[in-house]
Parts: C-alpha cells; sequence; structure tokens
C-alpha cells in the first residue's frame, strides 16, 4: 500500500507517477482504500466506480497532466456516461447518463481516474447535504456537523482524504461554504468561465458554475486550466480566455492590492465570534503582507438581492420539476417537502417578476464594478455562523404539515403571503449571507482556510475580486497559503482500514 498517498496534493501525485517513484495503479488502490476506510463514517461517497476508475487508467495518456490522479465527481452537474446521475433526488435514484458532458471530456482528456459521485442536496438547493435520497454526509472535522452545501460530499471526501480533490458547483456559495466548512480551499470561476454543455447554457440564469474542492491553490489552478481551455464555443454567455495559465499566475506576487473588509453582515445583525476572529485575522495577515486594508463595503439592501436571488431560485426549481416528466400526483413521492415548496412559490411568481429580478442583477453588477475602482478585492467571512449541526434546518413538523396540504392545492398564492421566502433568507441565507453577491454579478469568488477555532472547525475567508480576475485571486491565494499554510492540517479522521 502507498502508504504517503495522504501527503501529496493532485499534482504531487501525477509528479510521483510521472517519475515513476510509484505506479499509477498503487495510486488508484490506496485512494479506494481511503474511500472505504472512512466513507462509512462520513457518507460523503454515494456511488462507488472503483471498476470504472481502473478503466479510466488503463484507456488514459501517461502523457497527460493529471494521469492517474484519483478523483470524484459531485453527482450534480456534470454527467459520465453509463453511470447513475441521481442529482441528490429520489426522483432519479436510477437515472443512468447516456453521455459525457463537456466538463467530464475534459476531465478524461487530463488523465483522472473517477472513483465515485459524491452527495448533494437534492438538486443542489440547500447550503447543506443531507437529501432524504442519501441520507446526510458529515464534516470530518465534527460529524456532528455539516460540511455545508451544495458541494458537501465533495468537500467532506477531499478533507478527509479520499481524494485530493472533487468535482463541485456554485450557484450560491455551494464551493466556498464547503470549503469553509471543512478546511479546503474553494474558488467559484467568473460567469462563462467553465463549459456547461451540451445540456445547458447558463445554469441558474448564469449563477451557478462548477469548478472543484481541492486542499492546494496549485491544484484548484491546474483544475481550472483544463476546465478553462479552450473556451466554451455556442455558449450563450462568452469570456475573454486569461492571457497566461493559471497554474502560472500562482507563482506571481499579486503586488500591493487595495483591499476592503467588512465584519458586519450585509442585513445588520452580528457575526458568531469566530468568523469575525476568521475576517479580522484575515485582514492582519493581509496588512503584515503589505497590503493596504480598509474597512468598507458596497452599499446594497440584502434583502432586495435575496429577493431577487430566490425569485431566480424558485423559478429554477418549478421548471426543473415542470420538465422531470413526473405528473403532479407523485410529486409528493418523488421530490422532498423543500424542493416542492420551492416549486409551488416558483409557479406563483409571474414572467413579469422573473424578469425584474434578473434585471436588478445588473444593478449589483454596475455597483460591484464602481466598487472595483477603488478597491482591488472585497473581503469578508464565508460564513456568519460556524458550520450547521446535522439536522438544523429541518422543517418543524407543525409547518411541513401546512405547508404539504397548500403543496397539494398548488396554493403558491398563500405561500408567498405567509412570508415563506422571507423565512428562508432569516434562515439558511442569513448563515451564509456574503456569497449570494458573487453569483449574482458573475464575479469570481473564493474561500481560503486560514483559521481554525480552538475546538478544531475551520473558518473560511472570502474574497471577491472583480469579474474575469480569476489571476489575480490565485496570486493572492498563493501568497496566503505560503504565509499561512493549512496543506498539512488533518481532521482526526485515519486512513487505515479497522481504525
Amino acid at each position: 500500500m502507498f502508504k504517503e498517498y495522504r501527503d501529496f496534493d493532485a499534482l504531487g501525485l501525477a509528479e510521483l507517477i510521472r517519475n515513476k517513484s510509484v505506479k499509477a495503479e498503487e495510486v488508484l488502490e490506496a485512494a479506494i482504500a481511503a474511500i472505504e476506510a472512512v466513507n462509512p463514517r462520513l457518507n460523503a461517497v454515494v456511488t462507488t466506480l472503483y471498476d470504472e476508475g481502473r478503466r479510466m487508467l488503463s484507456e488514459a495518456d501517461p502523457s497527460a497532466p493529471l494521469y492517474g490522479v484519483p478523483f470524484l465527481l459531485k453527482d450534480l452537474l456534470i454527467q459520465m456516461k453509463g453511470t447513475r446521475y441521481t442529482r441528490g433526488s429520489r426522483a432519479f435514484a436510477g437515472y443512468v447518463s447516456d453521455h459525457d458532458t463537456d466538463n467530464m471530456l475534459r476531465y478524461r482528456s487530463a488523465g483522472l481516474c473517477v472513483l465515485g459521485k459524491t452527495n448533494t442536496p437534492e438538486f443542489g438547493l440547500m447550503g447543506i447535504t443531507e437529501p432524504e435520497l442519501h441520507g446526510p454526509t458529515r464534516n470530518p472535522w465534527d460529524v456532528s456537523r455539516s460540511p455545508g452545501g451544495s458541494s458537501g460530499g465533495s468537500a467532506a471526501a477531499v478533507a478527509s482524504g479520499m481524494v485530493p480533490a472533487a468535482s463541485a458547483g456554485d450557484g450560491g456559495g455551494s464551493i466556498r461554504i464547503p470549503a469553509s466548512c471543512t478546511g479546503l480551499f474553494g474558488l467559484k470561476p467568473s460567469r462563462g468561465r467553465t463549459p456547461n454543455g451540451p445540456d445547458v447554457g447558463e445554469p441558474w440564469q448564469g449563477a451557478a458554475v462548477s469548478h472543484a474542492l481541492t486542499r492546494s491553490v496549485r491544484d484548484s489552478a491546474a483544475l481550472l486550466d483544463i476546465l478553462a481551455f479552450p473556451g466554451d464555443p455556442g455558449a450563450p454567455y462568452q469570456i475573454q480566455e486569461p492571457s497566461r495559465r493559471y497554474l502560472e499566475e500562482i507563482s506571481n506576487d499579486p503586488g500591493r492590492l487595495r483591499i476592503a473588509f467588512t465584519r458586519k453582515t450585509p442585513f445588520g445583525t452580528d457575526l458568531h465570534a469566530e468568523s469575525r476572529n476568521a475576517v479580522e485575522e484575515c485582514a492582519k495577515l493581509l496588512e503584515d503582507l503589505g497590503h493596504e486594508v480598509v474597512e468598507d463595503a458596497p452599499d446594497y439592501d440584502w434583502h432586495e438581492l435575496t429577493a431577487s436571488y430566490l425569485t431566480m431560485y424558485f423559478g429554477e426549481v418549478a421548471a426543473e420539476i415542470a420538465n422531470s416528466g413526473i405528473p403532479s400526483s407523485r410529486h409528493r413521492d418523488s421530490f422532498e417537502f423543500p424542493t416542492r415548496t420551492s416549486a409551488v412559490l416558483g409557479s406563483a411568481y409571474s414572467a413579469g417578476d422573473f424578469a425584474s429580478a434578473i434585471n436588478r442583477w445588473n444593478s449589483y453588477g454596475r455597483m460591484m464594478a464602481d466598487f472595483h475602482q477603488r478597491y482591488d478585492l472585497f473581503l469578508t467571512p464565508t460564513m456568519a455562523q460556524l458550520p450547521p449541526l446535522i439536522g438544523q434546518f429541518d422543517t418543524p413538523p407543525l409547518l411541513k404539515a401546512v405547508g404539504s396540504v397548500l403543496n397539494t392545492l398548488r396554493a403558491g398564492g398563500i405561500l408567498r403571503a405567509m412570508k415563506v421566502a422571507d423565512r428562508i433568507a432569516e434562515g439558511q441565507l442569513s448563515t451564509v449571507p456574503f456569497t449570494q453577491l458573487a453569483n449574482l454579478t458573475g464575479q469570481p469568488a473564493m474561500s481560503v482556510p486560514l483559521y481554525w477555532t480552538g475546538t478544531g472547525i475551520p473558518m473560511g475567508s472570502h474574497f471577491i475580486a472583480p469579474m474575469g480576475r480569476e489571476d489575480l485571486l490565485f496570486r493572492l491565494a498563493s501568497q496566503l497559503e505560503a504565509a499561512s499554510p493549512w496543506f498539512d492540517k488533518h481532521t482526526s479522521l485515519k486512513l487505515e482500514r479497522g481504525d
């Protein structure tokens, strides 16, 4: 057994294989052993594909940049031909993909070997990963807590050392939130940076993008190079290709940056003390590195922003269920209560409501463009609270009973009158109020793991950059990684069988 497996990132493993210091087969078997040893405690991997991974290795080009590197796929936004694709939903528990999506084709060409699919909430709708189909995924730093969502399965798998990297997606923080919860590096690319074809043009009206969760900054850069080059011809939104590969950018000095930061939530409530500590320590580190740090924030109405975000969110869920082919009489047995409620709410909004909400996104984009005339980056906590406890956001039985009746009656107007959207905003979104802004504007953003609480819980620091400036994020992230390394921080979970 390749016992040093966990000591290397994806690029490190690829280099070992390329130099013949270890066989690719040994690396793959070490990853399989790690999954078998740890996954029963975390429930991160919901579909194993060991034989498929071995087959991918036998068919891969040994000269590919990540030849032989074990990898996992989030069970959403990426399809692999001949494998189960559930999207975290009972409705699609038996669905098998008949094609590779474009992002999967690029991962194949890079030599990655897929060993399984990771857990995700139904349709990626929640900031936690507790789908009824697969059950909850647990945080390897504290198994009583969630690893976040919607890429929680991928986050738990990488943080526990099953694989060095896994695919992820972000429509409202779903890369950055689990990165914060599990002590990983998570970058959300700019809108249009990564491919969505051939089935989708702009997921969630362009709010959702795909990328990965990694332990090292350089792995994230290398994986984004794989997805971003070449561009995505035929996509409805085209973005200018960067002048250099992102893996080259991490060795470039970011220069002296002017960075705005805030320790206030955008809706005026207090941060958890640990969230405040995390962002304050990050601001101090930035100053020590020579950057100018100013306490400031863009001026926007968070309730208006979340209303425009949730209008899109509800509308997309309504469309998802309408296009599922499942008759309404079977919705209760096929979809979870929050999903059905979101769909009913989505059907209660008019086309004018939807258009008005999307149009407001442009005002946030112009606001941030003006803000970045004064500041290179905007720093916030990634989360306003600690990673939630498993079950913390379960629907109360009485509300679920009343809501189920209204769902059956398709009484979306009554649900709107009950201000269900406000309850969602004040509940889940108030825990993570900083991430949705970049999804609406399309800007790149990242969560960097620089802080752990006294009880060993990681808390990320969140940076938003101007549109298209992933290069700037990678340069700064590499500098922070060198100044305050996190790669060798490990959870207490062991990889040996029987531990």
